[in-house]
This record gives structure tokens, C-alpha cells and sequence, in this order.
């Protein structure tokens, strides 16, 4: 064989009972019929010698198994040997791309892409700008969309001349095949139709490229759309297929740093019954739905079934389904087409754009619909939606156009480097390299679109929005990914007339406290206010009369101003959120605390003082004549003082330590009357404090233990008279009602916290009812006797020509008793002859006089007690003594 060189190496085998495998020849391989893994192979099997790069086979290429274990021609050895460079004919230098083109099977994609991809190669051919010198041929076989069957066939394409720089498989499950493969002999593979988002892994598939975008392509579309919509909260529902999980977690990822929430994730194998009622259960109402098309009426039948549709729900599916998918009839489903066009209205579809939608002349010259008119003549008038992969032929068109420009870019580099395209070998990693730079920095107008090529290989494209109405869709708009843009067409028509909440729309209202019971009852708060004030300019004005004077005013006084503050502390705690802003609401707590606090010490305070210091004086026998002729006003004060300390210091403590602050109580939802797809959440602000069961606790403990004794001692000094304090009766009726409503008041405004109306009206009721008692308890009586008696005016009249007779010294007061004595004793000694009869006789003679010393300048009434004996001579003896009884 002149003319030829030959690299050689010697063929080894080994026999074994049948067949054994034997060693392919060094720069070669074996091809196998059939994917095997078995070491001994049948009679009657047989193989063929491939040879790798430009080499080819001398020797016997088929060999077969005989009966007795061994192969034919054994004698002859089989070797791979180079051919010299005049193989190639001159001209332009021929560049393979090996291709597989699904014509049958599940996706026959073919049918449509491999014209498509002929047409690009044929221009690509012709133009002088692009490979000048070398000539583009397609290499192409039927994988028919099967991955065994694509083994094989990628075999024949590594291991056949001639070397193919480049792979061309369609349908995903081929491409994740060949793919993986091709990184052993350092090829780039650009696919034309793969869609699966697995293959958007370098580390898996280094060198793999695609003009069909990835299924998860839609999902950057669909989170746009959310946004725009202002979805915060989606669910999805998925069939469990390797792509549509791969593609739903692409979508988590992404609604994650868009900060949307995926609230509820069902999937299901064949029935799609339970995953529904799930997303009812759990109240989803933006659902992404990923399935295939029979599923999808599946699924929709239970939709219709669960009443998962209407104005407050929207779908969103693939859309690559036929456009009337939901009329078809299918016997797995017990909908009719009218229940099925009735659940799937309005609902949304992302496809990728396959064809570009404007007039745009890109890298072939061509516009979209050019392609479209020269593809139908190719295909001789077949009908395009009975022809497989129409919708996909500018994918491949494009594929073919981008190898190319990627091939011409690379001219230069390796000629830089000295290499070139047609030194190509499986080997040679620099120019894959070289290859692979320049197809990811690809970017051109295509038939389909701008073509360019993310960081994953996969393809970045339009989609396009289109929504089910009146049972077409309808374009709603476009996204371009490449540019974050998205173009709406603004026609999107919804069942509620806008697009729904992403849930139940939860609307938060704040319980205040109804207006007109706030003004009636301040009206009877104002009013007693107004009471309060005449009671205690009453009191301050008769101050010097006698009957006031005996009946402590100034602790009177102290009650009457605490009273006063009680009433005011109604307006803050009427007071809420619909007043005041919920910054100064802590202030308006603390007034309520406050005004409550120290005018409940005033007021029950005097009172308290008056009735324990009656309890202490009349109650001790031994010391009762003594205790009742002193009393000191300043340990009256005294008393009231220390209670008003306690509270004024505890409730310092308490707002230093723990200070009050507004507190909101969250109530169960409501629903709204109408159909109104929300929820009322009733909120109520509180005054509160960290330890707020703590210190009401402290506080009621100490007051009710206050009020207690106060009961006690009232009902102790019920029937004790005394002229020093002579309204404690009263004081006591008084402190009766006010222990009686504090007591219940406290607990039952603790249990109608949550209820604004009944705890208001319960607290303000009892605060005014108690201030009102008290009041007319204590200073009606008062009034009703100075005017029907008149006794302000005589005491006035009197202390008017007295003068200043109350300030005269005790010297003149001493010589005025002794006086009034004197006249005493003549009127008994006058007397006295009439009583001589008894033995020993007691006589007791009161008059009534003026008298300065008198504590108010009121009239003293002083007795003469005449103690009268009879002796044994018969002499009357009689012991005179004068003495104050009791103050008027």
C-alpha cells in the first residue's frame, strides 16, 4: 500500500468458554451491538473495529464468536492506522458536526429542526464573512428520542471518520446522555431541543451548550409577575417528574431572594385528589401548577370538584399544552368540557418565545417570518401542527447559527496559537477550549429571538404571558429575561375585576370604645365634678359655723378634692387610640393611674382617718373620759398623709421599675357580611406593664385590706355619738358603698379587660356612683340643716357683735365661770328647803349659754350637778359643781 504510513498496534484476545472480549487496537475501539456488560459473549456475536481521528482500519473490521471460543481470522491482526493529508480534497476544509435528530419517538423534533437546521447550513455555507475557508457538514441519525438508542449512535459518531468538532443532540434525556459523554473527548455539545433544568450544571456537563431555554426559564417570568401583582405568598402543586422538581426548585430559590414565601409545596404521581384538597385545606390562592397536559385535566377536574377557582384564585401553567387541552375528552376525568372551561378560566401561561415576535433582521438576514415562509416550502406543505418540532425549528436554525459565529471567532485565537480549526482532535484541548469561550460569549439576533447564553449554558430568551379568556388565550405580555423587561400589553381581565390577594386579605381594625358612651358618662363624671366644687366651697365657707366645725371640714375638704380627682380619672380612661396617637397613649396611662390612685387616698383616705380615730377614742374604756375631751386635729392630717405617701411612692416604684405601655390583644378573626374575600382582625390597645399581675395585685391587696377595715370600723362605731366628730355615721353609710363597689368593680373590670365597652362602663359607673353617695352622704345633710335651721345666720349675727370675743385670754374666761357659778348656787340654795325630806338627793340643773371658749364660738350648754344629803342632826347638806356638757 504505497503512499500510506501506518502507525500500528497488535490486536490481543483472550478465548473463553463462548466468546471472551477481546482488546480494540490501539487508537480504536470496539462497537458492540447492543449495550452489553457481560464478559463472555454468544455464539455468533459479532463486533466491529472503529478507529479514532484520522485513522481508519487495515485488517479485518468484523469479527464474529465461533462455537469453539474464538473469533475469525485471528490470524490476521486488525490495527489503526493514520492516512496522509491528502485525504482531504482542496478547496474549502470540511468541518463535521455530528448531530441526532429525534425523527419518531416521544418528542419528533426532527421532523421539523433538521430543515431548519439544513437551511442555516446552507446560507451559513454561502456566506463569505463567516468560515471563509472551511465548509460546515451535517453528520445526523434518528436517535428516535431514546437513550439507548442515542448510545449507540454517538458510538458511531466518535468512532467513525470523519472527526466531528462539534455534537448536536435533541430531547433532554439524549442530551443528559451525550453531554456527559463528550467531556471525555473534549467536545462541545449545543443542543437544539432540551429543556431540562438538570442540564444546567457545569460541574456535571462542562462543555454543554443550548438555544432551547430551560424549563426554569419561566420562572424568573413568573416571579416579575408576582411582583407585579404584589404576591408575597404562592403554592405550588407538581407532578413528581425529574423536570418539573428540578424546575420547582429553581423557582424556591428564586421567590426566596425576592422575598416571596412558598406556603404550600403538594405534588402527586397519578392522582392530583389529595394534593388539591391540600391546597384548599391550607387557603392557597396563587398557585403554580407544573404537569403534563393529561395531568393537567386531571388536576383541573378536582379543581373544579374543590371549588379552587374564581375571582380569588389564579393558576399559572406551562404553555406549551395544546390551546384547547381543557375541551379534550378524556376518559380518566368525570368533568364535562363545560365544568372544565369553567375552572380553567382566567387562568396564566408562561411559554418561551421560540420565534421572534418582532421584524427584526438578524445574523442570517433573515426576519422571523422569512424563516417561517422558507420552512414551509422545505417541508413541502406539511401541516405545521402535525409536524413534529415546528415550534422548535428556529431553535435549531439558531443553533446552527451560533456554532457558526462561535467557529469564526475562534479563526483568529488559534491562529494566533498556531492552531487551526481542522487540526481538530479529540485530544486537543486548546481548541475546545478556544471553542467554548467563544460560544459563551455568544450574542446575535436569531429567528428566535436574542440569542445569548448564561453561566449554565442554557439560553436566555423572551417568554411569553398569555391568560385563558372567555376560553382563548390572549397575549398579555412579554418578558426578556436578558434585560429584566418586562412589556405588557395591559389587557389582563380578572373575575374580580383586579387581581386577587395572595391570601386572605387580613384587614386589622382597632376596638375603641363607643363615643356615646364616653360622653354620657363624662357628662355624669362633669357633673359630679360640678357637685364636688360646691361641696367643698360650701364647706370652706361655713367653716366657722359650729355644726360644720364639729364634723372635721377640712378632712370633709380632702375627701370632697378626692372625689374630684376619682371623676376626672373617667376622661383618660376613656381615652384610646381613636384621641390620641399611640406614642402619647402611655401618657394618658399614666394620668389614669395617677388621678385613680391619689384621689381614691384623699378621698376614702379622710374618710378612713375620721372613722379609726372615733374606733381608738370610744372604744377603750379606761382612757375614755380623758381621750374624748382631746382631740388633736394634726394627727387626723398625719393619718391621711401616710396614706397618701404609700401611693405616691408605690406608684413611683411602679413607673420607674416597670412603667406602663400600650399592649395590643389580638381577638379571633371575623368575617366581613358580603363576599368580600377578607378577614376583620379586631386589635384592642391596653395600659399594661411587664409585671402588670404583680403590682395590681400589690395595690389591690393593700386597698382592699384598707377597705376591709374600713368596713369593720364602721360597723364597730355604728352607735357611738360623740359631738367631735359628728357626720362619722355618715362616714361610715359612705365608706359601706365604696368598699362594696370597689370590691366588685376590681375583679369584674379585670375579666371585661377585653371587652372596651363593658369594662369602661362598669369602672366609670362605679367611680362616679361612689363619688355621688359619698357626696350627698356626706355634705347634704350638711346643707339641708344650716338653711332650714338658719343656723349660719344667727352664729354669724353673734359673731359679729362678739367681735373678736374668741381670742379673748383664758384669765377673762376663768373669772366669767365663776360668776355663772355663783348665780348657780343662789338658784339652789332656794331650792334646796323643799328637798330636805330626802336622804341623799342628786340635782342636776342645765343652762345654756354663750360661751367663748366654746372650740367653733358656738353656744356651750353647762350643768349644775347639786349633790344633796340629809345628816343624822337633820342638817341639809349640799355639794355644788358646774361643768360644760355638750357644744351646739
Amino acid at each position: 500500500m504505497d503512499g500510506w504510513l501506518f502507525f500500528c498496534s497488535p490486536l490481543r484476545f483472550a478465548s473463553l468458554s463462548g466468546c471472551g472480549i477481546i482488546r480494540p487496537p490501539r487508537d480504536g475501539g470496539i462497537r458492540y451491538r447492543g449495550l452489553t456488560q457481560q464478559q463472555v459473549l454468544p455464539v455468533d456475536y459479532e463486533i466491529e473495529y472503529i478507529c479514532r481521528g484520522n485513522r481508519m482500519i487495515v485488517g479485518p473490521k468484523v469479527r464474529k464468536c465461533l462455537p469453539n471460543g474464538t473469533w475469525t481470522d485471528l490470524s490476521q491482526e486488525s490495527r489503526c492506522c493514520e492516512t496522509p493529508h491528502s485525504w482531504h480534497r482542496p478547496g474549502k476544509k470540511k468541518l463535521y458536526i455530528g448531530a441526532l435528530f429525534p425523527m419518531s419517538g416521544g418528542w419528533p423534533g426532527g421532523q421539523a429542526c433538521l430543515p431548519s437546521a439544513q437551511m442555516a447550513l446552507d446560507l451559513v455555507n454561502k456566506r463569505t464573512d463567516i468560515l471563509p475557508d472551511y465548509e460546515l457538514e451535517l453528520i445526523h441519525y434518528d436517535s428516535m428520542c431514546d437513550p439507548g438508542e442515542a448510545t449507540k449512535l454517538l458510538y458511531d459518531l466518535l468512532y467513525t471518520e470523519p472527526i466531528k468538532i462539534v455534537l448536536m443532540p435533541g430531547c433532554s434525556s439524549v442530551s443528559t446522555l451525550v453531554a456527559e459523554a463528550a467531556r471525555m473527548w473534549n467536545l462541545i455539545v449545543l443542543s437544539y431541543g432540551s429543556s431540562s433544568p438538570a442540564l444546567s450544571n457545569r460541574q456535571r456537563f462542562p462543555t454543554f451548550f443550548r438555544t432551547h431555554p430551560s424549563a426554569t426559564l419561566h420562572n424568573p417570568t413568573r416571579v416579575q409577575l408576582f411582583q407585579k401583582w404584589k404576591w408575597t405568598k404562592i403554592a405550588t402543586i407538581q407532578q413528581t417528574t425529574e423536570v418539573f422538581t428540578s424546575t420547582l426548585d429553581d423557582l424556591e430559590e428564586r421567590v426566596k431572594e425576592a422575598g416571596i414565601e412558598i406556603s404550600v409545596r403538594q405534588s402527586f404521581l397519578t392522582d392530583p385528589a389529595v394534593a388539591v384538597k391540600n391546597l384548599k385545606r391550607q387557603d392557597a390562592r396563587i398557585i403554580v401548577g407544573l404537569f403534563y397536559e393529561t395531568e393537567a385535566r386531571k388536576v383541573f377536574c378536582e379543581v373544579y370538584k374543590d371549588k379552587l377557582y374564581g375571582k380569588k384564585y389564579v393558576w399559572f401553567l406551562i404553555g406549551w399544552y395544546a390551546d384547547n387541552w381543557f375541551k379534550i375528552k378524556d376518559p380518566s376525568i368525570n368533568c364535562t368540557v363545560e365544568q372544565m372551561t369553567e375552572a380553567v378560566e382566567g387562568h396564566v401561561t408562561t411559554e418561551i418565545v421560540m420565534l421572534n415576535p418582532e421584524t427584526v433582521r438578524g445574523a442570517s438576514n433573515l426576519t422571523s417570518q422569512e424563516f417561517l415562509a422558507q420552512l414551509m416550502s422545505k417541508l413541502g406543505g406539511k401541516n405545521p401542527e402535525e409536524t413534529g418540532g415546528f415550534q422548535e425549528a428556529p431553535l435549531a436554525y439558531d443553533a446552527v447559527w451560533a456554532l457558526a459565529l462561535a467557529l469564526n471567532k475562534t479563526v483568529r485565537p488559534l491562529k494566533a496559537k498556531g492552531h487551526r480549526l481542522e487540526d481538530f482532535n479529540y485530544n486537543n484541548r486548546d481548541i475546545t477550549a478556544e471553542i467554548y469561550r467563544a460560544m459563551n460569549t455568544s450574542s446575535f439576533e436569531g429567528v428566535s429571538g436574542h440569542v445569548v447564553f448564561d453561566a449554565q449554558g442554557s439560553r436566555m430568551a423572551w417568554t411569553l404571558i398569555e391568560q385563558l379568556q372567555g376560553g382563548s388565550y390572549k397575549k398579555i405580555g412579554y418578558y426578556d429575561s436578558t434585560k429584566g423587561n418586562l412589556s405588557w400589553y395591559g389587557n389582563d381581565k380578572w373575575i374580580g375585576l383586579e387581581p386577587p390577594a395572595d391570601q386572605t386579605m387580613v384587614i386589622e381594625e382597632f376596638r375603641y370604645l363607643s363615643q356615646k358612651l364616653f360622653v354620657s358618662v363624662s357628662v355624669f363624671a362633669g357633673l359630679g365634678i360640678l357637685l364636688g366644687v360646691i361641696c367643698l366651697t360650701f364647706n370652706i365657707y361655713n367653716s366657722n359655723v359650729r355644726y360644720i366645725q364639729n364634723s372635721q371640714p377640712y378632712l370633709n375638704n380632702m375627701t370632697a378634692v378626692g372625689c374630684m380627682m376619682a371623676l376626672a380619672a373617667v376622661f383618660p380612661l376613656g381615652i384610646d387610640g381613636l384621641h390620641v396617637h399611640r406614642r402619647k397613649f402611655p401618657v394618658v396611662c399614666q394620668f389614669r393611674l395617677w388621678l385613680l390612685g391619689l384621689g381614691f387616698s384623699l378621698a376614702y383616705g379622710s374618710m378612713f382617718t375620721k372613722i379609726w380615730w372615733v374606733h381608738t377614742v370610744f372604744t377603750k374604756k379606761d382612757e375614755k373620759k380623758d381621750k374624748r375631751k382631746h382631740l388633736e386635729p394634726w394627727k387626723l392630717y398625719a393619718t391621711v398623709g401616710v396614706l397618701l405617701c404609700i401611693d405616691v411612692l408605690s406608684l413611683m416604684i411602679w413607673q420607674i421599675v416597670d412603667p406602663l405601655h400600650v399592649t395590643v390583644e389580638k381577638f379571633t378573626r371575623e368575617a366581613p357580611k358580603g363576599d368580600l374575600d377578607v378577614l376583620i382582625q379586631p386589635l384592642l390597645e391596653h395600659c399594661s406593664s411587664e409585671k402588670m399581675n404583680t403590682w395590681l395585685g400589690v395595690v389591690y391587696g393593700y386597698k382592699g385590706l384598707l377597705l376591709l377595715l374600713g368596713i369593720f370600723l364602721a360597723y364597730e362605731t355604728k352607735s357611738i355619738s360623740t359631738e367631735k366628730i359628728n357626720d362619722h355615721r355618715a362616714v361610715g353609710m359612705a365608706i359601706y358603698n365604696v368598699a362594696v363597689l370597689c370590691m366588685i368593680t376590681a375583679p369584674v373590670t379585670m375579666i371585661l379587660s377585653s371587652q372596651q365597652d363593658a369594662s369602661f362602663a362598669f369602672a366609670s359607673l362605679a367611680i362616679v356612683f361612689s363619688v355621688y353617695i359619698t357626696l350627698v352622704v356626706l355634705f347634704v345633710p350638711k346643707m339641708r340643716r344650716l338653711i332650714t335651721r338658719g343656723e349660719w345666720q344667727s352664729d354669724a349675727q353673734e359673731t359679729m357683735k362678739t367681735g373678736s370675743s374668741t381670742n379673748n385670754n383664758d384669765e377673762e374666761k376663768s373669772r366669767q365661770l365663776e360668776r355663772e357659778n355663783k348665780e348657780l348656787q343662789k338658784i339652789i340654795q332656794e331650792v334646796s328647803p323643799v328637798l330636805y325630806s330626802e336622804r341623799h338627793q342628786t340635782t342636776k340643773v342645765c343652762v345654756s349659754r354663750k360661751q367663748p371658749t366654746a372650740p367653733t364660738g358656738g353656744r356651750m350648754r353647762f350643768c349644775t350637778r347639786t349633790n344633796s344629803m340629809v345628816d343624822n342632826e337633820g342638817i341639809s347638806r349640799s355639794d355644788v359643781r358646774s361643768e360644760p356638757c355638750a357644744i351646739e
